[in-house]
């Protein structure tokens, strides 16, 4: 049985959205995805749970972001960056060069991602993610915090699913979205999402803005690890389909989290379908066309510098809307 229809009567219910952005006519999947996905299997539903997301379809337009003194990056590999892309490649790197054209040299990027990390690295560790770059417990200046993750936590439940059943794996994806919940809460603690405002908080009295990415994965909907050429290298065997509705609900999940605190969501995982490594293939749902690219390097779960440009992009479009 498919992981989504266990875990169907714990879906994010509707909740009420802070922007003042009108919902543009149609469905998300009408406007910004009408020829990826197959509905029958399901596909995220967004627009049930409020979310607003404008003609770009990069990410969500929750929040009007602006006068940043402040970046921080937070989460897991894909926003830390690794070899075989160079540093000045990573998405996080592009960004960088193109947040400081529109606010300023001055502006202070840090980065507290790192490899492996898990949504249980956001806040409970004292040296790692949120504490490591807030040391005091906030910050007076004007801040936006970008990251990824999630991915790590996928992975481990794809493991589970083959290990310990659907069951078992639904409880890791909870936890995980409990805790990324947390980490969102600590951020906006003291802010009434409802409110004129809802950028400030007690932690951050300038205000504070969070873009966070879904979870994407490389499989390009099939479940097929092995799709990618070195996937035994990296530990990846093996056919799990329940990862397509796996993957469905915590982007539902996490979408419910973006409307809830007034933050923001890049579609990461509806983008990046069809670039994965099934990548040109016409029987895939994702289907491109035959001279799509694969976004992925030869690790299956990072991106080469075409798919950090890309991630890049879809972080910046969000950002400035």
């Amino acid at each position: 049985m498919h992981l989504l229809l266990l875990l169907a009567c714990a879906s994010p219910s509707a909740v009420d959205t802070s922007s003042s952005t009108p919902a543009p006519a149609g469905t998300i999947k009408e406007r910004c995805f009408p020829d990826i996905g197959d509905e029958s299997k399901g596909f995220p539903a967004y627009d049930d749970l409020g979310a607003i997301v404008p003609d770009h379809c990069a990410g969500t337009d929750h929040q009007d972001i602006d006068g940043i003194e402040r970046v921080v990056f937070l989460g897991d590999s894909v926003t830390a960056g690794t070899p075989p892309s160079t540093e000045d490649e990573y998405y996080r790197s592009v960004m960088t060069r193109r947040l400081k054209e529109a606010w300023g040299e001055d502006l202070v990027v840090d980065d507290c991602s790192e490899w492996g990390a898990r949504t249980d690295d956001l806040l409970p560790h004292a040296d790692r993610g949120i504490p490591l770059c807030f040391p005091e417990g906030g910050d007076d200046r004007r801040t936006l915090v970008v990251m990824t993750v999630g991915g790590n936590d996928m992975l481990e439940a794809a493991e589970t699913v083959a290990a310990e059943g659907t069951d078992a794996a639904k409880e890791l994806i909870d936890g995980a979205v409990g805790l990324l919940d947390e980490a969102l809460g600590w951020m906006k603690e003291g802010s009434d999402p409802l409110a004129e405002d809802p950028a400030r908080s007690d932690r951050f009295p300038n205000g504070v803005f969070v873009v966070f990415a879904n979870v994407y994965e490389f499989t390009d909907a099939t479940g097929d690890l092995d799709s990618c050429p070195l996937a035994g290298t990296f530990g990846f065997s093996g056919t799990v389909p329940q990862l397509r509705d796996g993957y469905i609900y915590i982007s539902e999940a996490y979408m419910e989290l973006a409307v809830r605190h007034g933050l923001d969501m890049v579609l990461m995982l509806e983008s990046f379908c069809g670039h994965g490594f099934h990548a040109g293939d016409p029987e895939n749902e994702c289907f491109r066309g035959e001279d799509a690219e694969v976004w992925f390097d030869n690790t299956c779960i990072h991106p080469n510098p075409t798919g950090h440009w890309e991630l890049a992009d879809l972080f910046l479009s969000t950002i400035e809307t």
